[in-house]
């Protein structure tokens, strides 16, 4: 397939064909065998000729490779081609730029032309491969080496040339150093190691690269030297190089150098550690590049073009690295690819660190093809940057397969294939169908016709057309083959993106082949004498058949070909023609007859007959008459084509015409006969015995065979004038050789004996069937389905009915009448009977029922018994006994009186009665209301108020009562009627009602349940009690049983009369009632515990210190029910507590129940210890002796709602101390309130004589104001309010306190501030406890300090001391105080110093340390290393400094040994000594061997042997190899060396130690023996290690070597 930009290049270029054509002459132009022969030579493969066929293939084979090496001719040709373009438009590139870069004088200086480019960029392998001579052969300049750019570039016609050089600038170097000065050996420059002089070269392998080129460069430029130069010049340019070198082996800035060396510049885009592993990986051998620029974006991409259209897109480059890069950009080859200059941050074509130049990518395509190309970029770094180009549009994506297969067609047809043919792909193409031969043409006019594109025997319709995405068209194929035979051809589609796809077209030829392959029975044969049709091929009989009767036979045809064929079936008269061979009969002059008689027919009659399949048809013969018959069928084929001539006459649209005629391809001769019915009866006669019902059916069955040749049809006839005669099947259809079986169904009209003849009609027979029938019938019997007619009991007065059938037992309709008997009426000397029957009289049909009704009306009271007689006509009549029962209904009550024992009122009371029925009759009752003088107070209710008493029931009914009255019910009745009794029934009531009655209890204390104690008149009885011990903010519970006495629900309220809680929520009442789990489901203990504390706090809140909070606090006290009340009492403050419970139930009178509780505790606690049951501690710790003061700031919480002051005293706790108790006496007020100056303030406590005196003389007064909320209300008795009034304190002169001992009162060693403060109620408070230590003795080790501090609590607010009758709370030493225990310890200055090593502390150090790979950075040491500590190794032992020693080890290490104490000065002058080691490990070098001995060898052949240098120790070694001076023998030729000279011993990794390879080489300059001695030196002071070389020169030629010539 030949690409897009390939062909529209070669019609651009020039062709090179002719140049082929006149050098290569028949040989490049002619054909050896025309293609028609080919094609017609391999058409005809497939004959019975070994030759032939064995030639054929060797034909193909020969095209294929002809083919194949065409094909590779071309691509070829198409490559130099487009090597040429490319480099013709190179080299007019570069020569434009030469001359914007010369002027106008560019042609004037007559200069060469450029380089070609061409060996550049044509395919030298594709030469090669094919044998011709490419540029790479006659070429052999090396590749040029592409570099960084670094400006504007010089022209080469104006460089100095050499000539130049040699005559006028060889002034120049005169001016040079004539020689470089040695360098200083590197044993001797170890005193001057600096962090200057370990800086390692800029470019870390510079040297390498360095030497591998003078290697190779050294032995030619030192043969051309020696020829041109003489020795002083030489060494003038030696100097002039070594100077230029050491110019430029200067200190470079490392931001300079490209990112992927040692110590190059930093990436902006990569971290510095990802960029040592990249560093590492070069090392190594990886190729990975570091960026240093970086390309948005990175691909460029063009889509959706247009031919002749204009298309940009930007590229940006931006420099990555840290510092300034320069960049170049070579432009892409390709000729629809251009790129606009540069537009660059700054002047001069550099882009600074992070900035960006971009460039603009022009595309302009020539075709709609797929471009590719790329861009080079040459930076600083070695390897270029590519930024592909590449120009893709979406091609479109035909749906046309790549195989059209026409199929079959007869020879001489025309079958025409459609294809939907739909562009899937994503762009819209234009498409042209040609044939495979005229590919390429010489222009698509040529080929793109308007009509079919034909390729016998082939046409495609349309030719050109254009398909938009998502668009499709129909394209027709037309197959015309004109042989039998399979043809093919190969159609190339070409598109306009430059696609070439080919199609191949196949058919296939066949001609017209039929075959009857198979008949029903077989075919038959002409029996001898028989006159059969003379063209018909096949003869088929049918057997004997009846008249109007069918039989079928199936054929089956094959078509042999693969085309469908249309026919029809057309039936003639034979054209009769004797069976004697002798005679020949004349087939041109036969003629065609329609056969309209005929008996035969076949289906289908036409249709189609498919490719290549088996087709069944069905052969009918159906005769209608008693005669033979005789037909032929053919089978004519429609439209069949005729045969092709050679000369076509007509073409349409380069399709040749046909004419198509009808073909018979198949005659068939069918023969056949007819015979009579033949029938039988089975019985011929039917005689009915005995007697039947008169219209009762009589069934009988009988069979009829049909002996005949095939199925018949019959009809059976019915007799109806008096009786009935039928037939069931009346009509059908009877097999041959089959019987059918019939019933034969007769009905009597009249009693007697009857006989009859049925006849049978069968259709196509004149005679008839006949069956003689006999039978005989008798008459109609009706019967009652009751024996006796029981009507039962009715009530005077009503009527009853009963129904009842009579049933017709045979086939005859009954006429009958019924009515009571005469008799029975004259008995009762009655006229009118009592029953009314309904239908009296009537007609019953045959095997029917008639439902007869019979109604009776009671009259009077009495029991009667009589016969109903039923009369049938023509038949025998029966009687029907009647009994029925007349009476009246009457009940009455079991008992009259209803006693109620336990009435309570308004409560319903519930009792029963029972009512007895007297009668067999249903009884209807209704009750009704209260009747007397207490009936307007009482209201009762009847279940069931009403109803119906079966026969002899006995009935229980509830009567519920309710009465608002109390006392005893004297005069209350209750009525009942019952229907049909003139005078009701009445139900006496009577009864004592009752009031309410509730009592109170406590249960016992130990928490059992008790019998519970009445309520006395006395309120002492009576008492809740919470103890006298509660603890601060604990939870006390205690029980209130209420108990109703009665069965009256009355409802309840309780509450506490002062300490009444807040009123909750009805969730946190759930919460405190431990209903948590049920209404919030399982919760957490922390949450649960929360929620209780929030709801104490919300009953506290009112700030009274107590609360009592009742549970249930008010509802319902239901009848008889003892309910249990929890009292829960909540306190957020001490104090002595007391109260009432008042009980409010119903209208009872209100109950007061006294309560009481004595709390106790310290509610004051610490912040940072939280409210806790154990007393704090605050541990100072650990001080040193005569240390300074530690301070701790402790923060107070105070939760109770009042402010409390707290007093301080100090106390120490003294070792072994005997003391039990404490006597304390004290004056006035203990703790009297202080102001700022620590003065006392005037309060109610003051210690002043004067004011105690006058206190005690003045008379009981109110200390303090009325507050409401000590107001209360007395409800049980009356509603006056009194004040409560504060008893006047008596202030206390003298209080004398007795307390155990528990330590002695102190301002040191602990001290708090201030002592006195306020905790105000609710909020905190820090105070400042200090701790100062003391000095200790010098015989003393540690000394413990033992402390505590105690807050005694004061209440300056008198309505927080007591409240009267409900709180008192004392304060001062009568209140427990806040206690906090003080810790702290005393020691003598003393450093813990944690070692290492139970020998003190350990340092570990390299000597190569000194040495680093990296510049040192300014971090501290413990342990410094240094060159002069190296150098302690060296001396002898007399002058051994203290503290040092040499360590030597089996496995060859050497370690220094550095031993001093630190010493740790206190600040009390105090010393203290930490041991400090340090291990300095030294490197080891050792030789293989002492002595190297090279025996005799060749004069000037080099031998080379090596020598192993190992360094023992785990220090990095840093050796030169020197060779002493006496091996020189007064001439410059080296007969000794040693590589590498220098190098570096890495440090020992586990046992073995690492190595290095000398390679110690030896050339004999003359006959005589040389010595030298090898000198290993380290830079760290290591032992030198000494190597003895041996060797002698001969010129004795067996001491030569031949593999080293």
């Amino acid at each position: 397939m030949v690409e897009g930009p390939c062909k529209k290049l070669i019609s651009t270029q020039k062709d090179i064909s002719h140049l082929l054509a006149s050098t290569f002459k028949d040989l490049y132009t002619g054909d050896v065998i025309g293609a028609d022969i080919e094609a017609n030579w391999i058409k005809s493969q497939g004959g019975e000729d070994v030759y032939h066929e064995a030639f054929t293939e060797e034909l193909q084979k020969l095209v294929a490779e002809y083919n194949c090496r065409l094909t590779e001719a071309d691509r070829v040709e198409e490559n130099i081609i487009q090597a040429q373009a490319r480099a013709r438009a190179e080299e007019e590139r570069a020569l434009n730029v030469l001359k914007v870069d010369a002027g106008e004088e560019f042609h004037k200086m007559g200069l060469p032309p450029v380089a070609s480019s061409f060996r550049w960029i044509v395919d030298n392998e594709l030469l090669r491969k094919n044998h011709l001579t490419c540029p790479d052969d006659y070429i052999t300049d090396k590749l040029p080496v592409t570099r960084a750019p670094k400006g504007k570039p010089e022209p080469g016609y104006i460089k100095e040339t050499f000539s130049f050089k040699q005559r006028i600038s060889s002034d120049l170097q005169d001016q040079m150093t004539a020689r470089i000065a040695h360098l200083q050996k590197i044993s001797g420059s170890l005193s001057n190691v600096s962090l200057s002089t370990l800086t390692l070269p800029s470019t870390p392998d510079s040297s390498h690269q360095t030497k591998k080129t003078s290697k190779k460069s050294n032995a030619s430029q030192e043969v051309a030297w020696k020829g041109s130069k003489c020795k002083a010049e030489r060494e003038r340019e030696c100097a002039y190089l070594a100077q230029l070198e050491k110019r430029q082996n200067y200190l470079k800035n490392p931001r300079f150098f490209p990112p992927n060396t040692l110590h190059g510049g930093k990436s902006l885009v990569i971290s510095q550690e990802k960029m040592e592993k990249i560093i590492a990986e070069a090392n190594k051998g990886d190729t990975s590049l570091v960026p240093v620029f970086h390309v948005n974006p990175p691909i460029v991409l063009f889509s959706d073009y247009e031919v002749g259209q204009v298309y940009e897109m930007t590229v940006e480059i931006q420099n990555v690295t840290s510092t300034c890069q320069h960049v170049r950009l070579i432009p892409p080859s390709t000729s629809a690819f251009a790129i606009g200059p540069g537009k660059f941050p700054g002047k001069g074509g550099m882009i600074a660190p992070g900035m960006s130049c971009q460039y603009v990518v022009q595309f302009i395509p020539e075709y709609l093809a797929d471009y590719e190309d790329y861009i080079l970029v040459e930076t600083q770094v070695s390897e270029p940057l590519l930024i592909q180009i590449q120009a893709k549009r979406p091609a479109p994506v035909l749906t046309l397969p790549r195989v059209i297969d026409c199929g079959s067609c007869l020879v001489g047809g025309i079958k025409v294939t459609l294809i939907l043919c739909r562009n899937e792909g994503f762009s819209t193409g234009k498409f042209c169908i040609m044939p495979k031969k005229a590919w390429p043409p010489p222009n698509f006019r040529a080929v793109a016709t308007a009509g079919f594109v034909t390729q016998d025997p082939f046409g495609i319709y349309p030719a050109v057309f254009e398909l938009a995405p998502g668009q499709s068209t129909t394209v027709e194929v037309v197959f015309f083959p004109s042989s039998p035979e399979v043809s093919q051809q190969i159609y190339t589609i070409v598109c306009d993106n430059c696609q070439v796809n080919d199609v191949t077209v196949t058919g296939v030829g066949q001609l017209i082949a039929l075959e009857l392959l198979h008949v029903t029975g077989g075919e038959s044969s002409p029996e001898p004498g028989e006159v059969t049709d003379g063209t018909a091929q096949h003869l088929i009989r049918f057997d004997p058949q009846n008249p109007h009767t069918t039989e079928e036979k199936n054929l089956v045809i094959r078509n042999s070909t693969h085309v469908e064929l249309p026919f029809y079936w057309q039936i003639i008269k034979p054209n009769l023609q004797p069976s004697v061979p002798e005679e020949a009969a004349d087939f041109t002059k036969i003629e065609y007859k329609r056969d309209t008689e005929s008996a035969f027919s076949l289906n289908p009659e036409q249709g189609v007959l498919l490719p290549h399949a088996d087709h069944e048809f069905t052969l009918t013969y159906a005769p209608q008459e008693l005669k033979t018959y005789h037909s032929v069928i053919q089978m004519v084929l429609r439209d069949i084509p005729e045969s092709p001539s050679l000369v076509r006459e007509g073409m349409l649209h380069n399709i040749p015409q046909y004419k198509a005629e009808d073909v018979i391809v198949l005659e068939i001769e069918v023969k056949g006969s007819t015979e009579p019915f033949q029938l039988l009866l089975e019985p011929y006669a039917i005689i009915i015995p005995g007697e039947s019902f008169i219209s009762v059916n009589v069934r009988k069955t009988f069979k009829m065979w049909n002996n005949s040749k095939s199925l018949i049809k019959y009809t059976w006839e019915k007799i109806a004038a008096c009786d009935i005669v039928e037939v069931e099947p009346h009509t059908g259809v009877i097999d041959m050789n089959k019987c059918c079986e019939f019933e034969l169904t007769i009905t009597g009209g009249k009693p007697g004996r009857v006989s009859h003849n049925l006849l049978c009609k069968i259709e196509h027979s004149p005679e008839p069937v006949v069956l003689h029938v006999e039978a005989a019938f008798k008459g109609p019997f009706l019967c009652i389905d009751v024996p006796s007619l029981q009507l039962g009991l009715i009530k005077w007065g009503e009527s009853v009915l009963r129904t009842f059938e009579i049933k017709n037992l045979c086939q005859l309709p009954a006429r009958w009448r019924m009515q009571e008997s005469q008799v029975c009426l004259a008995e009762r000397n009655e006229e009118v009977s009592p029953f009314t029957i309904q239908p009296s009289a009537g007609e019953i049909p045959p095997l029917g029922t008639c439902s007869v009704s019979v109604q009776f009306t009671s009259v009077l009271c009495q029991r009667l018994q009589t016969i109903l007689e039923l009369e049938v006509e023509n038949g025998e009549g029966s009687h029907l006994p009647v009994f029925v029962e007349v009476q009246t209904p009457q009940a009455c009550l079991m008992s009259s009186h209803l006693a109620l024992t336990e009435i309570y009122t308004g409560i319903p009371v519930k009792a029963t009665s029972k009512l007895f029925n007297q009668t067999l009759l249903p009884a209807k009752y209704l009750w009704g209301k209260l009747i007397g003088s207490q009936a307007a107070f009482c209201s009762a209710a009847v279940s069931p108020a009403s109803g119906t008493l079966g026969p002899n029931e006995e009935k229980e009914f509830c009567i519920e009562l309710t009465t608002n009255i109390t006392g005893e019910l004297k005069d209350l009745v209750l009525s009942c009627s019952i229907e049909d009794m003139t005078e009701p029934l009445f139900l006496s009531i009577s009864g004592d009602v009752k009031g309410l009655h509730v009592t109170y209890s406590v249960p016992c204390e130990s928490g059992a349940a008790s019998d519970g104690r009445q309520i006395l008149q006395s309120p002492c009885d009576l008492l809740l009690d919470f103890g006298s011990e509660v603890t601060f903010k604990d939870i006390v519970k205690r029980q209130l049983i209420l108990t109703n006495h009665t069965g009256i629900s009355a409802p309840f309220k309780l509450e506490a009369e002062y300490f009444t809680g807040y009123s909750a929520a009805p969730e946190e009442i759930c919460l405190s009632s431990g209903c948590l789990v049920k209404r919030r489901g399982p919760i957490t203990k922390h949450a649960a515990k929360r929620a209780q504390s929030e709801f104490a706090a919300a009953l506290l809140s009112h700030g009274k210190g107590v609360a009592f909070h009742v549970q249930p606090s008010s509802g319902t006290l239901k009848a008889f029910q003892q309910l249990i009340i929890e009292i829960t009492a909540y306190n957020n403050m001490w104090g002595e507590y007391r109260d009432d419970l008042v009980c409010k139930v119903g209208d009872l009178q209100t109950k007061l129940i006294p309560m009481q509780m004595t709390v106790k505790g310290c509610p004051i606690f610490l912040q940072m210890t939280g409210p806790q049951t154990q007393q704090p501690i605050i541990r100072f710790g650990s001080h040193v002796s005569g240390g300074c003061p530690v301070f701790r700031s402790v923060r107070l919480n105070n939760p109770t709602p009042f402010d409390i002051r707290l007093d301080w005293e100090i106390y120490n706790q003294v070792k072994d101390d005997k003391k039990l108790v404490d006597l304390l006496m004290f004056f006035g007020d203990p703790f009297p309130p202080k102001d700022m100056d620590k003065n006392e303030t005037a309060s109610t406590g003051s210690n002043s004589e004067s004011e105690i005196a006058l206190k005690l003389d003045q008379p009981p007064n109110p200390c303090g104001s009325v507050y409401p909320a000590l107001q209360t209300t007395d409800e049980s008795s009356d509603t006056d309010s009194k004040e409560i009034t504060q008893e006047p304190t008596v202030q206390k002169i003298v209080s004398v306190l007795i307390r155990p001992h528990e330590g002695f009162p102190a301002n040191n060693p602990y001290s708090i501030t201030p002592r006195q403060i306020v905790v105000p109620g609710g909020g905190s408070i820090s105070v400042c406890i200090s701790f100062t230590p003391h000095v200790l003795p010098e015989s003393g080790t540690e000394a413990q300090c033992g402390g505590f501090v105690l807050g005694f609590m004061s209440l300056d607010d008198e309505l927080a001391k007591t409240v009267p009758d409900k709180v008192n709370r004392e304060h001062g030493y009568d209140a427990p105080p806040l206690r906090i225990d003080l810790r702290a310890s005393v020691r003598h200055a003393l450093l813990k110093v944690d070692m290492a090593h139970d020998g003190g502390m350990m340092f570990y150090s390299m000597a190569s340390d000194l040495i680093p790979d990296q510049p040192l950075s300014g971090v501290k040491v413990s342990f410094h290393t240094t060159l002069e500590l190296l150098t302690y190794q060296h001396l002898p032992d007399t002058q051994m400094l203290p503290g040092f020693q040499v360590l030597q080890f089996e496995n060859g290490e050497r370690k220094l040994k550095f031993s001093q104490n630190l010493v740790i000065e206190h600040s009390n002058h105090s010393t203290q000594l930490v041991p400090v080691t340090a291990y300095l490990t030294v490197p080891v070098l050792e030789l293989s061997c002492d002595m190297l001995d090279f025996k005799t060898c060749f004069v000037a052949q080099t031998k080379t042997e090596h020598v192993f240098l190992s360094n023992r120790s785990g220090c990095r070694s840093y050796w030169t190899a020197l060779l002493d001076e006496q091996e020189r023998h007064n001439n410059d030729l080296e007969v000794f060396s040693v590589s590498p000279p220098n190098g570096i011993l890495e440090a020992r990794e586990g046992d073995q130690p690492t190595k290095d390879v000398l390679q110690i080489t030896f050339t004999a300059r003359k006959d005589i023996e040389y010595e030298a001695v090898v000198t290993i030196t380290g830079m760290l002071g290591e032992k030198p290690c000494k190597l003895q070389l041996r060797g002698r020169g001969s010129y004795d030629g067996k001491y030569e070597d031949l593999h080293l010539i």
